[in-house]
């Protein structure tokens, strides 16, 4: 119905949307109402962040290295190994859109033919620092990967009191891979209570 209309006008519309929030969380923390998440829930589709897909990577860095030197003067042809690895290791918190800026800002600077570790942003450079092959030492008699991956969980539960939703963020996973991890190791506070997750 128009604004100021009297009669009903049909139409027939497709709603897409897309967040970068936890929405089931969000209801249940009363931050994001019920019946509007159930009328645009009918088909959802999670798409993990970058750094959980880094697969990803290498297909999206020659994608826009092919797109920001097409029909431009740039004759950069690609990216050193060292650079590949750097942009490999880093985290990506902002995902496809910051990778995307990257590739651009570093075709920019470029003076040779490849990209080099020094085209890249500060922020890359800085924190893929020290995580090439020889960053971690496996010892001979080897570990027990889940036990790894359980003592860092807990670690970070106990550093936010078992806020989900803060250890997810430390750890660097989405809440519902932690709530998953969590089930499979059956992991909970020693009082029998969980915390309310809320997202910062």
């Amino acid at each position: 119905r128009r604004v100021g209309g009297t009669f009903e006008l049909p139409i027939d519309v497709r709603v897409v949307a897309a967040t970068n929030r936890d929405l089931r969380a969000m209801v249940s923390d009363g931050r994001f109402r019920d019946d509007l998440y159930y009328r645009i829930n009918v088909l959802s589709i999670d798409v993990p962040p970058l750094r959980e897909r880094r697969e990803d990577i290498s297909v999206l860095l020659d994608y826009f290295l092919k797109k920001h030197t097409r029909n431009t003067s740039r004759l950069v042809k690609g990216l050193t190994p060292e650079t590949r690895r750097m942009m490999h290791d880093y985290a990506w918190p902002g995902n496809v859109r910051q990778l995307e800026s990257a590739i651009e800002r570093a075709i920019l600077l470029c003076e040779g033919d490849m990209i080099t570790p020094e085209d890249l942003p500060t922020e890359v450079q800085q924190e893929t620092k020290g995580t090439g092959p020889g960053a971690f030492k496996l010892p001979p008699e080897g570990i027990s990967f889940e036990e790894v991956e359980k003592n860092l969980i807990l670690q970070a539960m106990d550093q936010t009191d078992y806020n989900i939703t803060k250890a997810a963020k430390l750890l660097g996973l989405t809440f519902r891979t932690l709530q998953y991890r969590l089930e499979k190791f059956g992991i909970k506070r020693a009082d029998g209570k969980e915390k309310e997750p809320t997202e910062e």
